[in-house]
């Protein structure tokens, strides 16, 4: 199994977003250390999510990075994908975790920590826990768990676990000392002025 680098990079499929600009200036500069979680918006078909993930996988292979797709598995499979990440509406992660395959990194959501040792137990290789704080990226999301909603499922399980939800470099010392792993992110990289800086800062605060 690929190793699991400490910050995800969540692609914005948004309107009026550049989800492979923000990737290729990213990747120089975090490499393995990245990770990058291809989602697309729920009215994207089928081969518009291909066509995203088929690049996004040649673009992580040139710098060593690792490509996995969100929710749609059958994509994560046909390009070549080192794994798939699934939410609450998903695949459980037993069904998931039999579509990748035993070698393939698998990511479930949690947000407390019964949920998470179910995810675990059924095949889960990391977790994304969240959401820290209240963001507009993803439509329907419960209520901000916090630092302390963090913890509580970082204490708990044995498998890394990937802080989300309006991380920002400011919050990575904190996240860090709950017991996050890494984080994963959509606007700090979406929305900056300039990723490749935004990727630098994050990564910078990550390894200290």
């Amino acid at each position: 199994m690929p190793s699991l680098g400490r910050l995800h990079l969540i692609t914005d499929t948004r309107p009026g977003r550049d989800p492979l600009a923000v990737v290729r200036a990213a990747l120089p500069v975090a490499r393995a250390e990245l990770v990058v979680q291809v989602r697309v918006t729920d009215d994207a078909t089928d081969r518009e999510a291909y066509d995203l993930a088929r690049r996004v996988v040649a673009l992580c292979a040139r710098h060593g990075a690792t490509c996995l797709v969100n929710d749609r598995l059958h994509v994560a499979l046909a390009v070549g994908a080192e794994g798939g990440h699934v939410g609450a509406d998903d695949l459980p992660v037993g069904a998931a975790r039999a579509v990748l395959g035993s070698a393939a990194v698998l990511g479930a959501t949690a947000r407390d920590p019964g949920t998470a040792a179910e995810a675990v137990a059924a095949g889960a290789s990391y977790l994304g826990v969240g959401p820290y704080r209240p963001t507009t990226t993803k439509d329907g999301l419960p209520a901000a768990i916090g630092v302390a909603g963090v913890r509580a499922v970082a204490v708990s399980v044995s498998v890394p676990v990937i802080a989300i939800g309006g991380v920002t470099a400011e919050d990575v010392p904190a996240l860090r000392a709950a017991g996050a792993y890494g984080v994963a992110v959509v606007g700090a990289l979406s929305e900056a002025a300039d990723p490749a800086r935004a990727t630098a800062e994050l990564l910078k605060a990550l390894t200290c």
